[in-house]
């Protein structure tokens, strides 16, 4: 398929406006509609190209942290505390080293707390940086959807309006320009 060099021209034929005047999205798809280039890579291969490990690790904490698996692990180890210090080491003969009202679980489920949210924060901030380039790269294929269907419509329009000229003068001599 042949291509338009010029993406001015483009924006004059499809948009019916100046190149200049579109916004810079728009710009750079025609621009790749003009070459013929495709759209860049997604935002998962995006986002990996320039995970940091300290991404990586905000991720697994959240991907971790925000499962059944944690939270039924979490409750089996709070039951476990609980009922250890609850008067079953007394039975064996040991201390409790946490007796009610559980003041050092309580210090280690604070500590958990201000460790593990703002960690979570920082995948969800990646996660939305994500969201922003699979829209804006969403926006740019659909755009670029539209400027093929519309080069498709105006190449079928020239056909049509060429086969009714050729329809005109069958039988008859063509037109001298």
């Amino acid at each position: 398929m042949i291509r338009d060099a010029d993406p001015h021209k483009l924006a004059r034929d499809l948009l019916g406006r100046d190149f200049d005047d579109l916004e810079a999205d728009e710009q750079r798809v025609l621009k790749r509609v003009a070459t013929g280039s495709f759209t860049g890579r997604d935002a998962d291969e995006l986002a990996q190209a320039h995970a940091t490990w300290g991404d990586r690790l905000a991720d697994r904490v959240a991907e971790i942290g925000g499962s059944w698996g944690f939270i039924i692990a979490f409750g089996v180890v709070l039951v476990v505390w609980t009922t250890l210090n609850s008067g079953v080491l007394g039975l064996l003969g040991l201390t409790a080293f946490d007796a009610y009202p559980f003041i050092f679980l309580n210090l280690v489920l604070s500590m958990l707390a201000a460790v593990q949210a703002p960690i979570i924060l920082m995948s969800q901030n990646r996660q939305a940086r994500k969201d922003r380039i699979t829209a804006r790269h969403d926006y740019e294929v659909n755009l670029r959807t539209q400027l093929e269907i519309l080069r498709l419509a105006h190449r079928v329009e020239k056909l049509a309006q060429a086969a009714r000229e050729e329809r005109r003068y069958v039988g008859k001599a063509p037109p001298e320009n």
